[in-house]
Order: structure tokens, then C-alpha cells, then sequence
């Protein structure tokens, strides 16, 4: 079988499905136009993010059986489209799980131990021991919002502090013992850190408004290493403004395209960026929470192990 992949990742990838005895080509840099006019001729397709799997590009997929999405997100994947034609779909949300949780735990304490501010203070010469004086994890109730892989993940890492765990999930029954599952109503009266781990869909685009920052009952740190469009920026510098929320920690934002490409390609950045970029109670970084150097096989390892369970 063939294999066509749009994507340059690991390369024990290609290498793993070599060993299965698939044919492997590249098309990093193809056109759209061009990877179209000869996706007839695969059996499989390893992706990103970098295309919008729907209708359109499918019908060119004529004798196509399966889809790797070295990742974890469906949101660029028309899921109904894929079953329709009796294609497998393989992702691989275990692969970076390991590396979400860690960055979302470097990021929490990095903010409430203000080490950002008090670096770029000593940096510009100030030495103010009582102006960068932190807060303490321990003895607080952290709120994970989709409990999955990654939010099982960074549960499981901050099991060793002194704090009450609780999530929130559509499904049932999935808390363990390093997370109580609770409804939406008691997660936003007690939790003093809120934590993204949910897939983009309609139900969690712009999830984090004023109406989830006005509700919540005690001020907050809010983590998000999931999708940017489930924050309203707008309204989450509002909560910074009025310190409802003490501080963010950003692997992504809503201002990134399709493929986490640069928030810079436009001329002037909206205000609400720049407030992010300027402000000491703010954590930025280019969307690499799984993006580490043992995700990266992790992920391709993955996949290449479930297409072997698929058809060997």
C-alpha cells in the first residue's frame, strides 16, 4: 500500500510503516492543487493540521482507507465524511500527553511564583523582593475543564501538591484517583485555577467569556493548552484588568490560523494581544505544550503502531 504524507514529522514515521512494507512519499511542499490531482493513487495519508480534510478534498480520495493525524485535535476532520466512505481514522492523543501536562504545571507555577515578572525586574536592574512576593499551590482547588488524555496527564502531576483535583467532562464516569468529576456548577464555586484540556467544537468555542469569569467565585489562574478559540480574549484581559483572574498561562491563542502558524502575519495586532504580550501576569508561548523533543517520536511511534493493529 501507498502512503502520501502532507507533513514532515519524526522520521521513525516513515520508517515504522516502511518496516509494515507501505510506500512512503512526501508532499511537504506541494500545492493544494497538486496533492489532489494525485491522492487516488493512496491507500493511506498521514496529516497535521495544515489541511481541512472535508467533502471537496475527500472526493479526490478515491481508493483512500486510512488517515494518520499525528496529533491529537478532529476539528479540521469532517469525522461523518471519513465513516461515510469506510476510511479509519488514527490520531494519537497519547503521544504528547506526557508534555501537555508538564508545560501546563510549568506554567502554573511560573505564574503564581510571578517568575516572569520578577526575571524581566531584575533584568531592567530592580531588585524588589516584596513586589514579586508568590502565592502557593498547595491547599487549592484546581478545576481541569475536559479530562482526557491531557487532563488526566497534568492531574496526575500535580497529585503532588497539597490540592483538591475536580474536572468537568460531557462524559460520565470518567474521574480517577487523581481527579473527582463534578458538575459545571460546583467546579466554578470552588476552584482557584481552571484548566483547558477539551477539544475545539461548538460547544467549547469561546467557552471562557465574560459570563464564565463573572460566575466563578473566587479570583482564579486560568492554563490553556487546549485550542485558543475557547477563550474570548477580549474578556479575559477584562478579568486580568479587574484581577478576577490573578493570571494566564497561553500555549495558544485565538488569533492563530488552522496550523498554530504565527500570530505576527498581520500589519498592527489587536489591542487585547498586545495587553497579553505586555502584561507580567500573562505566560505566552508558540503553541508547544506536546511540541517537546520525546513527543515528537512519541507521536509517530504511535501512529505507526496503530496502523499495524489495523491491518496486520
Amino acid at each position: 500500500m501507498k502512503v502520501l504524507h502532507l507533513e514532515e514529522n519524526h522520521p521513525a514515521l516513515i520508517e515504522g510503516l516502511k518496516a509494515l512494507g507501505f510506500q512512503n512519499d512526501t508532499a511537504y511542499t506541494d500545492s493544494l492543487d497538486k496533492i489532489l490531482a494525485k491522492l487516488d493513487q493512496y491507500d493511506g495519508l498521514i496529516i497535521r493540521s495544515k489541511y481541512p480534510i472535508n467533502e471537496t478534498f475527500l472526493s479526490h480520495a478515491k481508493n483512500l482507507k486510512f488517515i494518520g493525524r499525528v496529533g491529537a485535535g478532529l476539528e479540521n476532520i469532517d469525522t461523518e465524511a471519513l465513516a461515510s466512505r469506510n476510511i479509519h481514522l488514527i490520531n494519537a492523543p497519547e503521544g504528547n500527553r506526557n508534555a501537555v501536562g508538564e508545560h501546563a504545571l510549568g506554567m502554573l507555577l511560573s505564574l503564581m511564583n510571578r517568575l516572569k515578572a520578577g526575571h524581566d525586574a531584575i533584568r531592567s536592574g530592580q531588585w524588589d523582593r516584596e513586589g514579586h512576593r508568590g502565592w502557593e499551590l498547595s491547599g487549592r482547588t484546581v478545576g481541569i475543564i475536559g479530562y482526557g488524555n491531557t487532563g488526566k496527564s497534568f492531574a496526575k502531576r500535580i497529585s503532588g501538591f497539597d490540592v483538591n483535583t475536580l474536572c468537568y467532562d460531557i462524559l460520565e464516569n470518567v474521574g480517577d484517583q487523581y481527579a473527582q468529576q463534578v458538575d459545571w456548577k460546583p467546579l466554578l464555586a470552588v476552584c482557584e485555577v481552571i484548566s483547558l484540556h477539551m477539544p475545539q467544537t461548538e460547544l467549547t468555542r469561546g467557552l471562557i467569556d465574560k459570563e464564565f469569569i463573572s460566575s466563578m467565585a473566587h479570583p482564579f489562574w486560568l492554563l490553556n493548552t487546549a485550542r485558543g478559540s475557547a477563550v474570548v480574549t477580549e474578556d479575559l484581559v477584562d478579568g486580568l484588568q479587574s484581577r478576577k483572574i490573578m493570571g494566564a498561562g497561553l500555549d495558544v491563542l485565538e488569533y492563530e490560523t488552522r496550523s498554530f502558524s504565527s500570530i505576527f502575519n498581520q500589519e498592527v495586532l489587536p489591542p487585547a494581544l498586545q495587553y497579553l504580550m505586555d502584561a507580567d501576569s500573562v505566560i505566552l508561548s508558540p503553541p508547544v505544550a506536546g511540541w517537546t523533543r520525546e513527543s515528537h517520536i512519541k507521536l509517530a511511534t504511535t501512529i505507526v503502531e496503530k496502523v499495524k493493529k489495523l491491518f496486520f
